[in-house]
C-alpha cells in the first residue's frame, strides 16, 4: 500500500535531468551520523510496510522530495502524540531511557514509530495507570493526564515523510530517520514509563516548558548511536 503525493521538486546533481538521479547511491554515500536523514536502508526498511516495497521504492526513487502513505501493523506501529508533549515524552527516552525508533513531526503532532501491537496494548495500559493514580473528583490538570494520544495499529495508515526534505519546508519531516534495515522501536511498555514519567515531572514541577528550542523543530539534537 503506497500513497505517494505529487511533488514536481526531485534531488537533482548538477544539470542531469531530475529521473537520472540515483538517490539511493546518494543516501548510501552520505558520511556523519545524522539523525533527521534517512538512509538507504532506512528506505528499505520503510518500504517493508508496503504490500509492494519495489514497487514503493521505485515511487521513493522518482520523487524522493515527496511524503508517502504507508500501512501500520506488520512493520511498525505509530503512536500519534501533541508535539509539546512528544517532545517531552523524547527528552525523557533519551536523557534517562533507551532511546526511540524513528520519530517524525506532522501537522504540530509527533509520530513516534513504535513495535507492532503497541497501538493495541498502550491505551489500555494508559487508563490503568490513569485509574491507578487514583483522583475521584480531582482535575486532569492537578493529576497530570497524559493527553489523548491516537494509536495507529493494524488498518491504519501514516503519512511518512519523504527521503529528503527541503529546509524550511513545512510539510512532514523526520526527527529521528529510520537509518537500519531493522531499526530497534519501543514497545508499549517503554511508551508508557516516559508518559508516567512527563506526566509526573509536570506535577511536580508546574511548568509547561520544555527544553526543546521551539523554532528549530527539524534540529538534529539526538544522538543516534545510543540507540539499541
Amino acid at each position: 500500500m503506497s500513497a505517494w503525493l505529487k511533488d514536481e521538486t526531485t534531488l537533482q546533481a548538477g544539470g542531469a535531468a531530475p529521473h537520472a538521479v540515483d538517490i539511493f547511491a546518494l543516501l548510501r554515500d552520505q558520511t556523519g551520523a545524522q539523525a533527521a536523514q534517512v538512509t538507504a536502508a532506512g528506505a528499505a526498511w520503510l518500504a517493508g510496510a508496503s504490500a509492494y516495497p519495489r514497487s514503493t521504492l521505485a515511487q521513493w526513487e522518482e520523487r524522493p522530495s515527496s511524503p508517502g502513505v504507508l500501512p501500520c501493523g506488520s512493520q511498525f506501529d505509530v503512536v500519534n502524540v501533541p508535539a509539546l508533549f512528544g517532545r517531552r515524552m523524547l527528552e525523557r527516552l533519551w536523557a534517562e531511557g533507551p532511546g526511540s525508533g524513528p520519530v517524525a513531526v506532522h501537522r504540530g503532532r509527533m509520530l513516534l514509530f513504535a513495535a507492532p501491537g503497541t497501538a493495541q496494548r498502550l491505551p489500555s495500559l494508559l487508563a490503568w495507570e490513569e485509574w491507578g493514580s487514583g483522583g475521584g473528583e480531582t482535575s486532569r490538570t492537578q493529576r497530570g493526564e497524559v493527553p489523548p494520544l491516537l494509536c495507529h495499529g493494524t488498518g491504519d495508515a501514516v503519512t511518512v515523510p519523504p527521503l529528503t526534505c527541503p529546509s524550511g519546508g513545512s510539510g512532514p519531516r523526520w526527527l529521528v530517520a529510520p537509518d537500519t534495515r531493522a531499526p530497534w522501536l519501543p514497545g508499549p511498555d517503554v511508551l508508557l514509563w516516559a508518559c508516567v514519567r512527563v506526566r509526573r515531572s509536570a506535577v511536580s514541577q508546574g511548568s509547561g516548558h520544555s527544553i526543546f528550542p521551539l523554532a528549530d523543530q527539524g534540529a538534529n539534537v539526538y544522538d543516534v548511536r545510543r540507540r539499541r
